[in-house]
Formats: structure tokens, C-alpha cells, sequence
């Protein structure tokens, strides 16, 4: 069974910076797509950063690009994401995902339901 473990999050304030980790166990990290999504109170969880299994190909939601950049280690079986110039808007829970399927075609990066596992999320809140 594939584990996620988040972290990194907090409270911060408007332009400010934060870096989110997802430890995965228990899978083979390095054959898995990465994906972080968010979800604010109140609202449906959105498609924020995916990853391909090399780490050579990245996706990103159109509100973050330029401001959030993803990335991983598969010696280390963790990815990331590096939040800059942060925005209240962006205050939310962020999740993790990976899956083990062997399709994986590139609109599954930003679709939620395509995932398979989920870390138990992290609280970003950026104040004005």
C-alpha cells in the first residue's frame, strides 16, 4: 500500500515563500506521476502541479505558473513544491497524489479522480 506524508506548510505572509514536501512509502516512487491539488474551504479540490515519473515533464495550473515550481527525488522518495510570492488567494489545504497505473496519458496529471493515493494534506494559509 502507497503512503503520502505532506509537510511543510504554514502560515505566511502575502509574497512570501513556503516549500512542501510529500514523503511516499511503501510503493515504487521513481514509475509514479506526482500531483499536488488544493482545496480552500468551501470550495471543489483543484489541479495545482503534476510531475512525470523522471521528473522531465512538468504541468502546472495557470494561477500558479511562474509563482510554484514542482520537483522530486526518487532517491529520496519525496517530492516537492516550492510556493513563491504567495497570495491569499492561494490559502488552502494541499494534497499530494501519486498512482501506480501503467496508462497514464498526459490529461490524467490534472485530473483528481485519476489518482489513486492521497496524503492527508497540509494547511497553507497566506494572510494580507
Amino acid at each position: 500500500q502507497v503512503q503520502l506524508v505532506e509537510s511543510g506548510g504554514g502560515l505566511v505572509q502575502a509574497w512570501g515563500s513556503l516549500r512542501l514536501s510529500c514523503a511516499t512509502s511503501g510503493g515504487t516512487f521513481s514509475s509514479y506521476p506526482m500531483g499536488w491539488f488544493r482545496q480552500a474551504p468551501g470550495k471543489e479540490r483543484e489541479f495545482v502541479a503534476a510531475i512525470s515519473w523522471s521528473g522531465g515533464s512538468t504541468y502546472y495550473a495557470d494561477s500558479v505558473k511562474g509563482r510554484f515550481t514542482i520537483s522530486r527525488d526518487n532517491a529520496k522518495n519525496t517530492a516537492y513544491l516550492q510556493l513563491n510570492s504567495l497570495k491569499p488567494e492561494d490559502t488552502a489545504v494541499y494534497y499530494c497524489a501519486t498512482s501506480s497505473r501503467a496508462y497514464w496519458p498526459t490529461s490524467y496529471y490534472y485530473t483528481a479522480r485519476r489518482y489513486d493515493y492521497w496524503g492527508q494534506g497540509t494547511q497553507v494559509t497566506v494572510s494580507s
